[in-house]
Order: structure tokens, then sequence, then C-alpha cells
């Protein structure tokens, strides 16, 4: 795994060359730590003054209500960014970051990125507008994930968030989604047992095929 490459392409390192980044990596008093699966990195009501950027693995972002039950908010993949917004506000959690996979993060104090320096202010610039940006696009993000679980059944979630799919990975027929199928009901916020039940009747009627996390659309006309 080559660190500079993978965070070379995330938003909050863009415009900015891949020979500056080690230096700079150095001037944040960056750290890396590694975590098995299903690690709570950050808990619901956990305090940090960092964000972390994934290098290696995924993470899923999850909430709990008052009686345990879970929703997966999203999952982080190589080169996003999680806890930027409790860093920068210094509030507690509403959310937990769980590995969803053995997983390597690389962790950067959110004082360091937002406190420029003599040294390399005009990157520190570019940084503090890549992280506007960033907490920008996310927003955008939880507005997508608004217009799949608003649909009133199952199968519209379901063909909402595949037919997303798709078009983000390059408009792709077959492609592989980052959720089991236990984590995908926690995203759409349906019961499982529905949900695979509307999975095999949409195979069988021609919609789509699945294996494990990989699905293919059949018919586009009818997404």
């Amino acid at each position: 795994m080559n660190i500079y490459e993978v965070i070379h392409h995330s938003h909050l390192f863009k415009q900015i060359g891949a020979q500056e980044l080690p230096h700079l990596l150095g001037c944040l008093k960056s750290r890396t730590s590694n975590f098995p699966k299903d690690y709570t990195i950050i808990d619901e009501g956990d305090f940090t003054d960092e964000m972390g950027i994934v290098l290696q693995g995924s993470v899923n972002i999850v909430r709990h209500d008052f009686w345990g039950n879970r929703t997966v908010v999203t999952n982080i993949g190589a080169g996003d960014t999680f806890a930027e917004t409790v860093a920068f506000t210094q509030s507690p959690s509403e959310v937990a970051a769980i590995t969803s996979q053995p997983t390597t993060i690389l962790f950067l104090n959110i004082n360091k990125i937002v406190t420029t320096c003599s040294m390399n202010c005009m990157y520190h610039h570019m940084l503090i507008e890549n992280l506007v940006k960033l907490l920008s696009y996310k927003n955008l993000q939880l507005m997508k994930k608004i217009n799949h679980i608003t649909k009133r059944t199952t199968r519209e979630k379901l063909l909402s968030y595949l037919s997303a799919e798709s078009k983000r990975q390059g408009n792709k027929k077959t492609f592989t989604i980052p959720f089991d199928r236990q984590h995908l009901a926690d995203y759409l916020c349906v019961e499982r047992s529905a949900m695979s039940s509307e999975l095999s009747k949409m195979r069988s009627e021609g919609l789509v095929d699945y294996h494990k996390s990989t699905f293919t659309l059949l018919e586009e006309n009818r997404l």
C-alpha cells in the first residue's frame, strides 16, 4: 500500500502535489493505526480532535437508537474521510465509526489543518478550502441517501440505491456494493428478511442478478 497515492486522490488533498505530501503530513503530525474487523474507532458520545482517512479497508458510520436498533449512515472506503465534523466542532459524536474489515487509518489533528504555519501556509490554505468542499460533498451524499430511504417500498429503495451505485461506478451494469445484506438493510432502513425476499422476487422477474455483494442490473429501462 502506498500511503501517498491513496491520500493524493482524497478530497482533502486535492490540488496538492504528491511530492509535497511527505513534508505536509509531517507538519500535520499525522499518525497511522491498524484495526481489526468490527472495531469501534469512535463511539457515539465520544469526543475527538482528529479526523481519519481510510488508507485500506472500510468503515461503517453507524447510529443506534434508544432500543439498540442500528442504522448504517454510510460506508467509508479507501481515500474517504470521517469524523471531520466532530473534530472541528468539538462536539460529542452522534454516530459510531466501526470497521467492516481489517482497516488502516491515517489520523490528522484538525487544529493542525485549520491553523496555518509559516512553512506551508499555501498548502494550509488549500487544506482549509478542501475541507470546506469536503463537508459540502458529504452533505450532498446524505441528500442522496435521503432520496433512497424516503421511497415508499423496499423495492423502490433497492432500485434507487442500485441505480445510484451503477451511475457512481461509471454506469456499470455489474458492480460491487460496499455492504453485506445486513448492512444494506440497515443502510436502507428496512428489515433484512423483507429485503432479501424482495431481492429474490426482483431476480425471478429478471430485474437484477446478484452474488453476495456483486449486483447486475438486467433491465435499465425499468429502473
